[in-house]
């Protein structure tokens, strides 16, 4: 039985995976798959991976955005940068905390659960051994990814727009009379090359939490069950690995 680190370090799982991403990414645009049964796949996924901890999300959500506001803008104010403190804090919070923290959010939350799910489905012979079928592909794979990718687009932008409400409440309080100030930052650190960048990284983390565990976990082998956790740990590890090279890549463009 090979062990999670073995799994990620084989080339050919690899290969796989590029392969799998391409046959989902292809029939996640194509509007023949979505029948009932796939739709409705997708709407249990999104209830089960957003919307049933979404009061929850928003509020660990707002609790850190009025920390890292708070000690943001005290550490400016005390070392004269008091000026910079609303840009430090759209950078720091906006762009970066948010979209990576909700993608381990959802990694933590349905990663694990989708890659053991798929599988237990392959160890069961559920799911035949072509992953381009249409059958498991179109019918059981796909809405999950789809519905999942969907989930981390939707949790960020929420929290996202809770963090800028509250960044503005804290710097200039109720008053509309900051607003000016507030949008002229705002639209400074949010040019077209920015936004064109944040908006790509979380396609690609919704992408990558919704694919790499469910392609991981068709690693198990039919009729083992003991090859099932190696397959769900091989996941969430891929997984990491992908979202911390997504973020180095991010940070590098934008700021070297």
């Amino acid at each position: 039985m090979a062990f999670g680190g073995e799994i990620i370090l084989r080339p050919r799982s690899w290969r796989r995976l590029l392969r799998f991403g391409g046959y989902a990414t292809v029939a996640a645009l194509s509007p023949s798959t979505y029948g009932p049964v796939a739709r409705a796949v997708a709407v249990r996924q999104i209830y089960l991976t957003a919307w049933k901890f979404l009061p929850a999300y928003l509020a660990f959500s707002a609790l850190l955005s009025l920390v890292v506001i708070e000690i943001v803008h005290s550490a400016a104010a005390a070392h004269g940068l008091g000026p910079y403190a609303l840009e430090l804090v759209l950078r720091v919070l906006i762009l970066e905390l948010i979209p990576l923290l909700t993608a381990l959010f959802v990694a933590l939350r349905s990663g694990a659960a989708i890659g053991a799910e798929i599988a237990l489905m392959r160890v069961n012979g559920e799911l035949e051994d072509n992953e381009a079928g249409a059958g498991p592909l179109q019918g059981e794979l796909v809405p999950r990814i789809a519905a999942a990718a969907l989930s981390v687009f939707c949790l960020t932008t929420l929290s996202i727009a809770l963090a800028m409400y509250l960044t503005y409440a804290l710097f200039y309080g109720t008053s509309v009379s900051g607003f000016y100030a507030y949008t002229r930052v705002v639209g400074h650190v949010f040019d077209l090359q920015i936004l064109v960048g944040s908006l790509l990284k979380c396609v690609l983390f919704g992408f990558a939490v919704a694919l790499i565990p469910l392609a991981t976990g068709l690693e198990a082998e039919r009729g083992n069950a003991r090859t099932v956790p190696a397959a769900v740990l091989a996941g969430l590890m891929k997984l990491f690995l992908v979202i911390g090279v997504i973020e180095i890549l991010s940070l590098v463009v934008k700021y070297v």
